[in-house]
């Protein structure tokens, strides 16, 4: 099991244990997700740290001064 953290600018729009799919997205440098239909949004991944799994599960949900983290867990 694989848990990463992405970030969701508002509240209450997922909920632990919630079934979530991802894209993936990718520039010169670097890789990056984004939980359809645009909920959330993950940080910076090299090529050999790729997500290779597109569908997970919502582990956990916080919020701090920065804002609204969701953990997701991977089957990878």
């Amino acid at each position: 099991m694989r848990v990463e953290e992405f970030k969701m600018e508002r509240q209450d729009l997922l909920k632990a244990g919630d079934p979530v799919e991802i894209i993936e997205k990718n520039t010169v440098a670097f890789y990056y997700y984004t939980i359809v239909p645009a909920l959330a949004m993950s940080g910076n991944f090299s090529f050999g740290n790729r997500i290779k799994s597109t569908k997970g599960i919502v582990k956990d949900i916080r919020r701090n001064e920065k804002g609204y983290f969701v953990d997701v867990e991977f089957d990878e």
